[in-house]
């Protein structure tokens, strides 16, 4: 049934999740630029919202388990420091295709939100500088902006100072 309502809405797993949860979530689309060399400052540009608004889902390997982090799209990922947070020792970006198997989405599409499979997440501390976030709704050209605790709880994130400037 979850399926046949996701068909019929449009909507993606992020958005049928939010859905689901009650959640308050407001959808940004934009036209999406194949040639655009970042997909989160494109987003930013696109929907005219602060570049530290926006925030990026990478999946990484630490210490064998895919993690996924969520960034300011204006910065980039500290993997030591995403160890650190998850009690891990090493940290390496994952294998992209791994990444697209494990989430169920493209890469400049990734959705920390209604993922094929629940990783562990971790939400980069700045997050909670703003009443809300834009983050991908689960394809390029799809955001959706919601409250960073609101992410926290869907996600069952830890929040950890993850990101560089």
């Amino acid at each position: 049934m979850a399926k046949k309502q996701k068909q019929q809405t449009g909507g993606t797993p992020a958005t049928v999740a939010l859905t689901a949860a009650g959640t308050a979530f407001t959808v940004h689309a934009y036209a999406h630029d194949p040639a655009h060399p970042s997909y989160g400052e494109e987003a930013a540009q696109a929907m005219g919202v602060s570049p530290d608004r926006v925030f990026k889902t990478l999946v990484a390997d630490v210490d064998g388990e895919l993690t996924v982090a969520v960034v300011p799209v204006a910065g980039s990922l500290d993997l030591k420091a995403l160890a650190t947070a998850v009690g891990g020792k090493k940290a390496a970006m994952a294998d992209p295709a791994a990444a697209e198997r494990v989430t169920g989405y493209v890469r400049g599409g990734i959705s920390p939100l209604g993922q094929r499979k629940r990783l562990r997440t971790v939400l980069d501390a700045s997050a909670g500088e703003h009443a809300t976030i834009c983050v991908s709704a689960g394809r390029r050209g799809l955001e959706v902006e919601l409250a960073p605790a609101d992410l926290v709880a869907l996600t069952g994130a830890a929040l950890a100072s993850i990101g560089r400037t």
